[in-house]
């Protein structure tokens, strides 16, 4: 058979085993039910086409086991279901059917719903499990393993995930050793294909150049695997969500906000200050963020669980940093695991890095399919983001630059921070007393609710400094004037900044 044939003849040894994996769960699932009790879900993408030639190839080896006979197989009998949709591109449909032809694809067109048409499906066929190209770090593959059984409230069915362990790296591995077909699209700079509504090239593609029309390189040659679906246009929605989408999008009216935690209890026992979180709250605010709280943790996996679940439901990103390695008292990612309800699983491009900066550790893993790596030339290790939680790794304020900065340049690109109008400060001093400023004060607060009026002190004999933020300048600029025109020669201001 010409895909087993291609992979034996490679020299890539990781692919190999990802192969030999993947056959393997195929073979056993096809000893554990009949050829009429198995289906295949094929959407014309990449991963399903992975699977596609997998199965073939998986298939073939079943049977020659059986048979202990070398000929030739023709026919692939397992069903497979392709659920047609009015939103999907053009070249998917396309590149379905001629697969299916080329193939001999017995092929079940559905054109309802995915939930609805397979219990159509399941309810006119004896069909007890599904062949699903699943991977981790699809939003999917939460909590599955190779052998899943359908959630609650879904018809009952096995789901096999045969390349559930694959990187984005592999798959493209695999096509291109093994020369198979794939949708046009991929060589037009799309990396995750979903429907014509939310999918588009990967800027990561993109090549420069002004004399051309805007044109993509092919998607085997993005670098980082890890931004495969940076050309996924993400959704805002009016309400929060519990795991909002914080994309590339402009955003410059909305007030989003964060909340940072550090995690240690060297810094509650007061043996180290805490730099990173003060300048972590100076670096949101830069860029419009507001920070709603800091929290210092307990190195403890529960503490961090319930902090993360809380403050992920009522903020648009959290910050955390502290207990990330492979120390005993590194609780972290298991609470931020906790905090999401799933499990930590390794990650062979983590390690990989780990490898480099600290040699072979045990504590490694990742939470599972929701961690995505943010990956920068300048970062001997990437950031870790878990839906809306990122997870720095820096130990002193100028890692935080480091990684701030990193962190910057992947906005940019679009795939971290939502973009949203800058603060913008007076700061004013006066050696009026508490009792003078405070009732006009008041009221300049309820004229002016959409800035912040904060005063303090940096001694208690000193001058009390009165400072004005937010994010409409003219505004701020009004509220500075009307205070002025109140004290008039009572008091003297001056303007620090």
């Amino acid at each position: 058979m010409e895909i087993d044939k291609a992979i034996g003849e490679s020299d890539d040894k990781r692919l190999k085993t990802k192969y030999n994996n993947a056959i393997y769960v195929i073979k056993r699932a096809m000893s554990l039910y009949s050829i009429e009790e198995v289906a295949f879900s094929f959407n014309g993408g990449k991963d399903s086409t992975v699977l596609l030639h997998l199965l073939r190839a998986g298939y073939f080896l079943h049977k020659k086991e059986q048979s202990c006979s070398n000929g030739g197989l023709s026919l692939f009998p397992v069903r497979t279901i392709y659920f047609e949709s009015p939103s999907a591109f053009p070249e998917i449909n396309g590149f379905t059917y001629d697969t299916a032809e080329t193939y001999n694809l017995q092929l079940d067109i559905i054109r309802q719903d995915f939930k609805s048409g397979l219990e159509a499906l399941l309810k006119a066929n004896p069909i007890r499990a599904i062949f699903l190209g699943v991977r981790i770090g699809d939003p999917t593959a939460v909590g599955q393993e190779q052998f899943s059984p359908s959630s609650p409230g879904w018809p009952p069915f096995m789901r096999v995930n045969p390349i559930l362990d694959w990187s984005y790296r592999d798959v493209w591995s695999f096509i291109l050793t093994c020369k198979v077909k794939y949708c046009s699209l991929y060589d037009q700079g799309y990396t995750s294909i979903g429907s014509i509504h939310d999918t588009v090239p990967n800027a990561l593609l993109r090549v420069d150049d002004s004399n051309i029309k805007e044109r993509f390189k092919p998607a085997y040659l993005l670098s980082d695997g890890r931004l495969e679906r940076a050309g996924r246009i993400k959704k805002v929605s009016s309400g929060r969500e519990k795991f909002p989408s914080i994309g590339n999008e402009s955003r410059k009216h909305e007030l989003l906000s964060a909340t940072v935690i550090a995690v240690g209890d060297e810094i509650l026992f007061g043996t180290v200050e805490d730099q990173l979180g003060q300048s972590l709250c100076k670096k949101l605010s830069s860029v419009g963020w507001t920070v709603q709280q800091t929290a210092v943790l307990r190195n403890d996996i529960d503490s961090v669980a319930e902090e993360v679940e809380r403050q992920t439901c009522t903020n648009d990103m959290v910050f955390i940093y502290g207990g990330v390695g492979p120390l005993s008292s590194d609780v972290t990612l298991a609470g931020v695991a906790k905090a999401f309800g799933v499990h930590l699983a390794p990650d062979e491009e983590f390690e990989e890095y780990l490898r480099h900066l600290i040699g072979q550790g045990d504590r490694n893993e990742l939470p599972e399919g929701i961690t995505e790596l943010l990956h920068h030339e300048k970062l001997p290790i990437p950031l870790i983001k878990c839906c809306n939680v990122i997870v720095l790794t820096a130990t002193n304020t100028s890692e935080l630059d480091q990684e701030w900065e990193c962190l910057t340049e992947l906005t940019k690109l679009g795939s971290v921070l939502a973009v949203t109008q800058p603060y913008t400060s007076r700061r004013l001093t006066t050696s009026l007393t508490d009792v003078e400023v405070a009732e006009p004060l008041s009221k300049l607060c309820l004229d002016y609710p959409d800035i912040y009026i904060g005063c303090y002190r940096k001694s208690r004999q000193g001058p009390i400094v009165i400072c004005f933020k937010g994010k409409d300048k003219a505004r701020i600029d009004s509220a500075v004037e009307a205070l002025h025109n109140k004290f008039k020669q009572e008091g003297v201001f001056d303007e620090t900044e």
